[in-house]
C-alpha cells in the first residue's frame, strides 16, 4: 500500500505543477479549433491473490502448486480534442500503462523453483474518434501494444462506427484484431541440456532455467562452483484474434435505458502457454496442448434504471459459449447512490458460473490417448462471486485544487470455488 500512495502522490505533484501554469479554461464550448486538453486520468491499483492448483505445475495442490500473485499497476491517460473545419469533434486519447507482478508459480518454470518469479508489462495505447453531432454519427480507430517480460508481445488494431436513430437509439459496430507473439519458454526438464566443455571428469554440473529462457550451468569442482551461462534458441509462435462486436442501445423512457451486445471472436495459432505442465495418470509430465483454433460467442443484456435523482440501478446479464465446450453465465447488479451533489457510492455484486472446457482434466488425470490436454483451472468448471464498493468525490471547485475534478476509490473482493481468492484496490485521479 505504501507503493500505491507514493506513486499516486508523485504523479499528483507532477500534474499539479503542469496545470498550475495554465490559463483559466475557456468555457465557450469549442469555438476555437485549437487542440486542447480535456482530461488527464491517473490510475494506480494493487492486486493480491491466494490460490493453489497453478497451471505451471499442472494443477497440483501441494506447495509446489502455489498460485499466489501480487500485481502493482499504474497508468496515465491523456484526452485531447479539437473541432475540424466541418465542426466535427475529434478526440485523441493517449495512454501508457506499466504493471509489475510477482507470481509464485512462475518460479517453478524451473522444476526446483529457482526461476525468476516476477515480471513487468508495458502497454501504450492510442485512440482517435470523430463525432458528428448533426448527423448523430461517430467513427473511431485504435492502436495498442503490450509487452510482457520476455515471453509475450501483442499488437492490436480496431475500427468502430456508431449511428444514432431518430427514436433515441444507437447502433454500434467495432472490429478488432490482435497479433500476438509468444516466446516458447518451456519448463526446464523439456529443454535440451546446455553443453559445458570445460568440466573435469571429477566435477559435477547442475542445470537451471530462468523465467526469461536463459539456461545456466552450475559447475561444482574442488568444493566451489562456477556459473556458465547460455541462451536457449528463441522459438516464437503466433496467436491471432479477430473479433466483431455489435451493440444496440435504446432509451426506453425518461427512467430506463437498455442495450444488447454480441461479440463474434475467432482465435487462430498457438492457444496454450509453453510453460503450463500437464501431469498424466502415468505420473509423467508433458506440456499443455490445445487446439489451434477457437470460436467464442458472448451475448449480453444491460439495463439502467433511474429510481430518482439520487439512485441508479445497473443490471447486466451475459451468456457465453465457445467451440471448446465451455459455457458460462454472468449476472451483476451495481447501484450508484448519490449522497450529496458531489459525493456518491457504488456498491456492486457479480455472480459467475462456467462449465469445464472439454480438454480440461485435473492433476494426474489425463491419459496418453488424449489428443489435447490442459490442467489450467481457468478452463475448469467453477462458480465465482465478486463484490465491492466504489467511492467518487467530484466537488464543483475540485478536490483540494481546481484542476483535480474527481477522485475515485474502488475496492473489490473475488472468490472462486477452485480455492482462489483475490482482492484489489484502485485510485483514480481525474484532472480537467
Amino acid at each position: 500500500m505504501k507503493k500505491i500512495c507514493l506513486t499516486v502522490v508523485g504523479m499528483y505533484l507532477v500534474i499539479l505543477n503542469a496545470f498550475s501554469q495554465q490559463a483559466p479554461k475557456d468555457t465557450t464550448a469549442y469555438k476555437s479549433r485549437k487542440l486542447r486538453t480535456e482530461e488527464v486520468s491517473i490510475v494506480s491499483s494493487y492486486y493480491t491473490q491466494k490460490a493453489d492448483k497453478s497451471a505451471v505445475m499442472g494443477g497440483r495442490t501441494d506447495p509446489k502448486g502455489n498460485g499466489d500473485v501480487t500485481d502493482f499497476s499504474n497508468s496515465i491517460e491523456l484526452k485531447l480534442a479539437f473541432l475540424d473545419s466541418a465542426h466535427r469533434k475529434n478526440n485523441f486519447t493517449f495512454g501508457m500503462g506499466y504493471d509489475h507482478h510477482t507470481a509464485a508459480s512462475q518460479g517453478y518454470i524451473d522444476s526446483n523453483g529457482h526461476a525468476r518469479n516476477n515480471g513487468t508489462r508495458l502497454y501504450p495505447t492510442l485512440d482517435w474518434s470523430r463525432e458528428n453531432k448533426i448527423k448523430g454519427s461517430e467513427v473511431g480507430l485504435g492502436l495498442y501494444f503490450s509487452h510482457e517480460s520476455q515471453y509475450y508481445n501483442s499488437l492490436g488494431f480496431n475500427g468502430s462506427v456508431s449511428q444514432k436513430t431518430r427514436n433515441n437509439g444507437e447502433f454500434s459496430v467495432k472490429v478488432s484484431a490482435f497479433l500476438d507473439k509468444i516466446h516458447m519458454i518451456n519448463p526446464a526438464e523439456f529443454n535440451p541440456p546446455l553443453v559445458v566443455t570445460t568440466v573435469a571428469p571429477t566435477d559435477s554440473v547442475v542445470y537451471i532455467t530462468t523465467a526469461s529462457g536463459h539456461r545456466r550451468a552450475l559447475v561444482f569442482h574442488n568444493g566451489g562452483s562456477t556459473t556458465v551461462s547460455g541462451q536457449m534458441p528463441d522459438i516464437v509462435k503466433s496467436r491471432n484474434t479477430i473479433s466483431a462486436s455489435f451493440s444496440f442501445a435504446q432509451v426506453i423512457n425518461e427512467r430506463m435505458q437498455a442495450s444488447i451486445a454480441m461479440d463474434l471472436v475467432y482465435m487462430k495459432g498457438y492457444l496454450g502457454l509453453p510453460f503450463h505442465r500437464v501431469y498424466l495418470n502415468t505420473g509423467k509430465d508433458t506440456i499443455e496442448t490445445l487446439p489451434s483454433s477457437r470460436f467464442k460467442l458472448p451475448i449480453g443484456l444491460r439495463m439502467n434504471y433511474f429510481v430518482g435523482d439520487k439512485l441508479i440501478l445497473r443490471a447486466f446479464y451475459r451468456y457465453y459459449l465457445d467451440s471448446w465446450g465451455l459455457r458460462s453465465h454472468t449476472a451483476s447488479l451495481e447501484t450508484a447512490i448519490k449522497l450529496t451533489p458531489f459525493f456518491s457510492l457504488s456498491p456492486y455484486y457479480r455472480f459467475y458460473r462456467q462449465t469445464a472446457a472439454k480438454y480440461f482434466a485435473p492433476y494426474a488425470t489425463h491419459t496418453l490417448n488424449d489428443e489435447y490436454y490442459t490442467s489450467n483451472y481457468a478452463l475448469a468448471a467453477f462458480t465465482s462471486h465478486a463484490w465491492g464498493m466504489g467511492l467518487r468525490l467530484a466537488p464543483p471547485k475540485g478536490v483540494l485544487m481546481q484542476s483535480l475534478a474527481a477522485l475515485e476509490l474502488r475496492y473489490g473482493h473475488y472468490s472462486q470455488t477452485t480455492n482462489l481468492v483475490s482482492n484489489v484496490i484502485s485510485v483514480d485521479l481525474k484532472f480537467k
